[in-house]
């Protein structure tokens, strides 16, 4: 949202009443501070103005539109199942029920999902809109509207809309939300009404934070300017199939050589294991060549133009467009996780399956996530749902959940459905196969509040590829310094850089949310998925027949053989050029395997040698997949069975994979300080759990991260290096140490929750496949200060030991006793807009926190932190939830925060303390249920 400002300290200004400007701000400052406080003669007008936007949760509401009356029931925690005998009734109650707890949150959301911020925060946001504007989420959306979606879709969307616009109807800002009542000190922004498309929007700004590997194809032509190809795969190990295992092991797919959806050439041949159960092949990938979750150890090579050294002002440019850019559901499509598992009924204790999911995202307040039922009263061809879980505010339909037959969830796949592309501009075209194609191009107004608008011209190739070179001053400079080898064009003035992404063509996810809603078996939920467009995410299925399953959806190219898409490629030869998309019927898919039950967390879909597609060549690599195999595995050995409480622990799993691998070498160096030793002891006898209160845990994740610092971050770019961390850094094209006269001073550019090394599972496989290497130049640092200069892996890490003892002393004190992982590990909750920008006390009154947390990075209760900027928490598990397929009515979740946008309810973090202490809410489906959960009954009449 709007970029960082200085906090007001609330204090009063020393001569602000000479001038009517002061005066003015003096005034709001004093009704703000009466606002938080409700004191003196300020009080009724922060009463008044709080409560002016909660919600009616009780007595009788009138809502022009519905056919019949709607129940809406709200349990203790605000969380509503709403009761109607149509779908349109039903999805019309939902959007006004959303509106009531969360229409701010949605109106920010459609702002930023089509361009508009500038609209209601001025002139800071017009880069954002800019950029946003020239990918076009709103105009995909429209289109999906206009050509894509199923008339009962559109159906229900216009229901959603007219319930979201009942609400609005004869209210000013300050009657909706507290949000917009600060607003008003500022600018006249009035919201406007509701549309359809709004909500297809919003499926375009996840599916931007879910987008897969793009981060790593700019950071791998970033690496280029400081390292070569050897050094860059070291940084980007193969995937350890044989270690961490790929979620499809016993699956399915249908091998249809040469059946592309869009045409083209085969882009598989040989023959698969098609429509058995082993899903072999012994076909090879001629859809992208090298193997998914490897580099291809192409980075950093000469092809076109492609991952050259150079890129590092163009690309650099690129990322910094993309860190100021407001994150949808996540941390900008870097870092982002997620666990779920499913374990059938033969290993559990109620006899029917039992289904996990908790998505990790980047936390915000209000959480992305909204719980909520849609319960018909009586199914039937008129009213179809009956379903209950969690949905986005702004989007009608359950995301996440089940409903009577089956449960779901999800995580995300990692395919790569994004490429980079170097174009040669030439006058008012670019070059393709040898000749200029003219740009389509568009103009785009900003509107500015207390602005002027801006006009500027989106530019975008024949196949519509937007050129986000446009769109930032350092991006222009593409092809000045682009290495590329002797058959590409001219640089001339340089070249620019395009974009190509499934997600900037119309698809049809909005129908699949529906399907999937209504789904009764294992039959209708693949067909539903296969809707799925956009984002492509894993699937995991349960029903109440015993039946457990997997899919992969989504539209994912098929690249040439020269492209594997890790590494920016040249627009103009269009052999480079997408061939097509892997057929949904070819995806990857499993149903009741063998072993009882499947794992997905971001882990490589299936092994490349037994399926003939390239998938991605940025899998996660599988820390957190292969625990959480390893703990359900550890339960059924000896006909043991699990429990829905056994699930729920498991999601609250602290362990570190890294430290299991790292602390016996660590407790085997003898540091001379006596202060270290003391700090070292902590690690002899820890079980690797990093429980919020283990000083432990504290001292090995600062020596982590030291580690990294030592080994890495000093031999990093500066693009990839935290802002404010300035070194004097070895050569280009090297790793050990250097003359001290040779080394030049370079600061980091990116945002410290961006940058690297961020101490993921990609650096767990990079240290442990340099642990047998003591002596690579990796483990190599110089003297700085009193601190020893390293020259093999054991004096580094003693270094690393002496390091991270300093550093806790200055964070959390001398006295080892004292230290806790989580007072370094501290979750801030901070409404997206004014919590974040605002003055001192409007994020005061908005924002909440800090909470002291366990977990960590890549551990299944994936507290994410980033190593290279800090030890605070970045991304949490957004909900967690436990479906119980025997009695739906046992099944367990909870939320981040809470029901409630409005930051005085008692909804707005009621959830958070139990979130964090590992609790689940119970979760009423049947009507008996959630009639006994019931506090607040609402009925909205015809």
């Amino acid at each position: 949202m709007p970029p960082n400002t200085t906090a007001s300290t609330g204090q009063q200004p020393g001569k602000s009443g000479r001038r009517k400007g002061r005066k003015a701000r003096l005034i709001v400052l004093v009704l703000v501070l009466a606002l938080i406080g409700g004191v003196a003669y300020g009080s009724y007008w922060s009463i008044s103005t709080v409560r002016a936007s909660f919600p009616q949760t009780k007595g009788t509401l009138t809502l022009k539109g519905l056919s019949g009356p709607v129940e809406v029931k709200r349990d203790n925690y605000g969380i509503p199942q709403i009761y109607a005998s149509s779908d349109a009734d039903l999805f019309m109650a939902q959007g006004y029920v959303q509106a009531q707890d969360r229409f701010y949150e949605m109106d920010v959301r459609r702002h930023m999902a089509s361009g508009r911020l500038s609209e209601m925060f001025g002139k800071s946001q017009v880069d954002n809109d800019e950029f946003l504007r020239t990918l076009g989420w709103d105009r995909v959306a429209q289109q999906e509207y206009d050509t894509k979606l199923s008339a009962t879709t559109k159906k229900y969307l216009q229901a959603y809309a007219e319930g979201v616009n009942s609400y609005l109807q004869g209210k000013d800002g300050k009657d909706i939300s507290l949000e917009y009542a600060a607003l008003g000190f500022t600018n006249d922004y009035k919201p406007q009404a509701w549309t359809p498309v709004d909500s297809i929007s919003w499926l375009k700004a996840m599916a931007w934070d879910l987008r897969g590997n793009m981060q790593d194809e700019i950071d791998r032509a970033l690496l280029t300017s400081r390292l070569g190809p050897k050094q860059i795969a070291d940084l980007y190990p193969q995937y350890p199939y044989s270690r961490n295992k790929a979620i499809v092991q016993e699956g399915q797919y249908n091998e249809l050589a040469g059946a592309f959806e869009q045409g083209g050439t085969s882009g598989a041949s040989g023959t698969s294991g098609a429509n058995g159960t082993g899903g072999t092949s012994t076909g090879t990938a001629s859809g992208g060549s090298g193997t998914a979750g490897t580099a291809s150890g192409t980075a950093g090579t000469a092809s076109g133009a492609s991952g050259t050294e150079g890129l590092d002002s163009q690309l650099g440019g690129l990322t910094h467009v993309l860190d100021d850019l407001p994150p949808a559901v996540g941390v900008n499509g870097d870092g982002i996780g997620s666990n779920s598992w499913v374990v059938g009924g033969e290993h559990t204790i109620t006899g029917k399956p039992l289904l996990a999911n908790d998505p990790h995202l980047s936390p915000s307040l209000p959480s992305v996530w909204y719980q909520m039922g849609l319960h018909c009263r009586s199914v039937s061809s008129a009213c179809q749902y009956d379903v209950s879980g969690y949905t986005f505010a702004g989007m009608p339909g359950v995301i996440i959940g089940h409903n009577q037959n089956i449960a779901w969830g999800m995580t995300n796949s990692g395919v790569d459905v994004t490429d980079l592309y170097l174009e040669k501009i030439t006058g008012n075209g670019y070059l393709y196969d040898g000749k200029v194609k003219p740009f389509k191009t568009r103009e785009e107004t900003i509107k500015v509040a207390g602005g002027t608008s801006k006009k500027i011209v989106v530019r975008q190739t024949e196949d519509g590829m937007p050129l986000l070179s446009d769109r930032d001053e350092e991006l222009v400079k593409v092809g000045r310094k682009a290495t590329v080898d002797t058959a590409a064009p001219d640089r001339g003035d340089g070249y620019g850089v395009a974009l190509r992404w499934t997600a900037l063509q119309p698809g049809t996810t909005m129908d699949a949310v529906f399907a999937m809603d209504k789904a009764k078996n294992w039959g209708d939920f693949r067909k539903a998925a296969s809707q799925f467009e956009v984002p492509s995410q894993n699937l995991i299925y349960a029903d109440n027949e015993n039946h457990i399953g997997y899919t992969l959806p989504g539209k994912i190219p098929i690249r040439a053989k020269k492209d594997n898409g890790s590494i920016p490629a040249p627009g103009w030869d269009s052999g480079y050029r997408w061939r097509g998309y892997i057929p949904q019927d070819a995806l990857p898919y499993e149903y009741d395997p063998e072993r009882g039950y499947i794992v997905t967390a971001n882990q490589a879909v299936i092994d490349p040698d037994t399926y003939p597609y390239t998938l991605t060549a940025d899998w996660g690599y599988g820390a957190r997949s292969q625990r959480i195999t390893d703990l359900i595995q550890s339960k059924i050995k000896d006909g043991g069975k699990i429990s829905t409480d056994d699930m729920r622990q498991m999601q609250l799993d602290n362990s570190s994979e890294i430290a299991r691998l790292l602390v016996p070498t660590l407790l085997k160096i003898d540091p001379e300080n006596q202060d270290v030793r003391d700090a070292q002891k902590l690690l002899e006898g820890w079980d690797y759990t990093q429980d919020a209160d283990s000083a432990a845990a504290a001292y090995f994740n600062a020596v982590w991260r030291n580690i990294l610092k030592l080994a890495f971050g000093s031999k990093l770019p500066k693009e990839l290096r935290p802002k404010g961390q300035c070194l004097w850094v070895e050569p280009v094209n090297t790793t050990g140490p250097a003359d001290e006269a040779e080394k030049v001073r370079e600061c980091g550019q990116r945002d410290p929750d961006q940058a690297q090394p961020d101490g993921g599972d990609r650096w767990f496989e990079v240290v442990r496949t340099l642990m047998d290497k003591p002596d690579s130049d990796w483990w190599t640092t110089p003297e700085v200060g009193t601190r020893p200069a390293a020259h093999n892996r054991d004096q580094l890490f003693k270094r690393a030991m002496i390091d991270a003892r300093w550093e806790l002393t200055a964070k959390l004190g001398k006295d080892i006793d004292t230290w806790s992982w989580g007072r370094l590990h501290r979750l801030f909750l901070k409404n997206q807009t004014l919590g974040t920008a605002g003055p001192g006390f409007i994020q005061y009154a908005l924002n909440r926190g800090p909470w002291e947390l366990g977990g960590g990075e890549a551990t299944v209760n994936a507290t994410g932190w980033n190593a290279a900027g800090g030890y605070g928490v970045v991304w949490v598990p957004s909900m967690r939830m436990v479906v119980n397929l025997d009695d739906l009515d046992k099944s367990k979740w909870i939320n981040l925060t809470g029901a409630s946008g409005h930051a005085y309810s008692a909804h707005y973090v009621d959830q958070t303390d139990k979130w964090a202490d590992g609790e689940l809410l119970p979760w009423a489906f049947s009507d008996q249920a959630v009639e006994k959960s019931t506090a607040d009954k609402l009925v909205l009449k015809p």
